[in-house]
């Protein structure tokens, strides 16, 4: 290899690693990002918590790494057959060792299992919440039900991905930035309100998932699952169906809207008076990236 090829290489990779860098503030939102490296942060507790635990698992299996590869090499490099190094039988055969290195794995593994299991239990505890939305999911669109405020209508992929998906158009990233991410109608939720959603299907099964939420649920035909988020930023916030439920499973996207709880109020008005108009107009005060956008 020249030095001129290796110079470039160097240069390419440097150019990869100030990237990847740049993208760490973004990690905080949902969008994905070149070169990025990490999940995303969220905007939710439960987001919260499965960063944190994904980082604390990490940082302990790359601890446990380190460890063991570390005296691998070194037992390697130290006690190789060429330098005259003959296997320790006291050693290899140890019974005191073998109940360390039992004993060790167990410590850890119950380090780990008991902060994930109080997560886990937090992340269904719905206790205290101030209201209820109902999600069911179809081939291959959702519907949307505020429970208690007779608020009930479809989302489904807006007519301009449709559109194009079907006239079999390369999309303009620049013209449709979303294209198959957007919806007709997005669901409006306040911020800072514990808000609990429920989630069924009417015909096969579907996954509604929403990665700023920190967290996806099954939408199972005469099953009712739970959940439960409170939205820390106003932002639009976009999910996919995470579960193969037919031919267009790809083009049943999701887009959250959330917004201080005063719009939400006038949203919901709204809705119920069926100015759909004004709720459309409502839901779009909502920021494009302000939390990011997933």
């Amino acid at each position: 290899m020249n030095a001129k090829k290796a110079n470039a290489i160097v240069a390419k990779a440097a150019t990869g690693l100030l990237a990847a860098l740049a993208s760490i503030p973004a990690w905080a939102d949902s969008e994905p990002v070149r070169w990025q490296l990490n999940m995303p942060q969220g905007v939710t507790r439960t987001a919260e918590n499965a960063y944190d635990m994904h980082m604390l698992m990490l940082w302990i299996c790359v601890a446990i790494g380190v460890v063991v590869f570390g005296a691998m090499g070194y037992a390697m490099v130290k006690f190789r057959k060429s330098k005259g190094a003959k296997p320790d039988v006291e050693f290899t055969h140890s019974t005191k060792l073998e109940v360390i290195w039992t004993v060790v794995p167990i410590l850890i593994l119950v380090v780990m299992a008991v902060p994930a299991t109080l997560k886990v239990i937090e992340q269904y505890d719905a206790k205290g919440h101030e209201m209820t939305v109902k999600v069911t999911g179809y081939q291959w669109m959702w519907r949307y039900e505020i429970v208690g405020e007779d608020v009930n209508f479809i989302s489904r992929l807006d007519r301009e991905s449709d559109r194009i998906r079907q006239a079999g158009i390369r999309p303009d990233p620049n013209a449709n930035p979303h294209y198959l991410r957007d919806v007709d109608n997005p669901l409006v939720l306040p911020t800072d309100t514990k808000i609990r959603l429920v989630f069924t299907a009417d015909d096969v099964i579907h996954a509604w998932w929403v990665p700023a939420l920190g967290w996806k649920q099954d939408a199972i035909p005469g099953i009712i699952n739970e959940a439960w988020t409170e939205i820390r930023e106003p932002g639009t916030y976009r999910g996919v169906c995470a579960e193969l439920c037919g031919k267009d499973h790809g083009f049943m996207p999701i887009v959250v809207k959330a917004v201080p709880r005063a719009e939400y109020e006038a949203w919901l008005a709204a809705q119920k008076a069926g100015d759909l108009a004004e709720a459309a107009r409502i839901a779009a005060t909502a920021p494009a990236t302000a939390g990011g956008e997933g």
